[in-house]
């Protein structure tokens, strides 16, 4: 069983009014989530407990309070559940003085792989990290890249139902994190491999996943598609060619909000006969009507609370 069905949807992880304290500090308070399948986002800053909760859906810390249902087992079945899991950590954990081949191919066998099938395997995903022509190198002569590609290949080794990856790009350059950040996608549409992307870096959550929980202070704030936190808004922006001011005023005037956003009008319709007034106040101030657009939301907006 690759997962169970809760009201038509496939769900892989399921918690409920999770806990975790460490002391006097609550990492988590009582959170609910959902992990579906196809590739999600984990969002939040650093400390707000989004390792926490990887490592308990791996079973490697006890909740303080509240359940974990992975992929519909019971305690009973837990070790059954966690063998289906594969787990790219954020530290730097690999052998310096094996190959890549020796070390996946070693990781394969202890997830159950009979030897010749696990150097056949351990050589398909290295092949699908960018890793074929290094396999036979020492790890510890690797780049920060390549070991980043190597942690998540023995995430993979065993052909997990899904894969849990703690910061990936942590350590990287630009490119390097838009290399690995296309490598996630690819996983999760060749492989057919649900994922669960823990980053604080909005941008790639917003690239690389199609839904996103949000962490703040140990509680979720928001879930949802990430098409819901970005499509379009009830407000339009304007580029004009000077007279910002006047613009605005006169929208104003009209009882039509507006305001000034760098060189752009942002106005806030309330029904579609306002673009009638846009038209004739920017008609009216004589500036030149660049672009008109309607906004669309941002990842950033969910951080950025009510604005007073």
């Amino acid at each position: 069983m690759r997962s169970y069905m809760l009201a038509g949807v496939a769900v892989l992880i399921e918690t409920e009014s999770l806990t975790k304290r460490y002391g006097s500090l609550t990492a988590l308070d009582a959170v609910d989530i959902r992990v579906e399948e196809g590739i999600t986002g984990l969002l939040g800053p650093n400390g707000a407990g989004k390792s926490t909760a990887i490592k308990l859906f791996l079973g490697l810390l006890k909740p303080s309070n509240g359940t974990i249902d992975v992929m519909g087992s019971g305690p009973s079945e837990r070790v059954t559940a966690r063998a289906r899991l594969g787990y790219m950590p954020e530290h730097d954990c690999l052998p310096s003085m094996v190959s890549a081949t020796e070390f996946l191919t070693h990781m394969a066998q202890v997830s159950g792989l009979p030897p010749t099938e696990a150097k056949v395997r351990a050589a398909d995903v290295l092949r699908h990290v960018s890793l074929d022509e290094e396999r036979y190198r020492a790890i510890g002569g690797y780049s920060t890249g390549m070991k980043q590609r190597v942690k998540l290949a023995q995430a993979l080794v065993h052909d997990p139902v899904l894969v849990l990856l703690d910061e990936p790009t942590a350590g990287l350059d630009p490119a390097g994190r838009e290399e690995m950040l296309d490598l996630v996608k690819r996983t999760g549409r060749e492989f057919g491999i649900s994922i669960l992307l823990s980053s604080h870096l909005m941008g790639e959550v917003e690239e690389t996943c199609g839904r996103i929980i949000v962490l703040e202070d140990g509680r979720v704030t928001q879930a949802d598609a990430v098409s819901q936190f970005t499509r379009e808004t009830d407000e339009v922006v304007i580029d004009v060619t000077g007279h910002q001011e006047a613009i605005v005023a006169a929208m104003r005037d009209r009882h039509v909000e507006a305001s000034i956003d760098a060189t752009s009008v942002v106005v806030k319709l309330k029904d579609e006969d306002e673009y009638d007034v846009i038209r004739d106040v920017v008609a009216e101030a004589g500036a030149g009507l660049r672009r008109m657009t309607a906004r669309r939301g941002e990842l950033r907006d969910i951080f950025r609370g009510p604005q007073g």
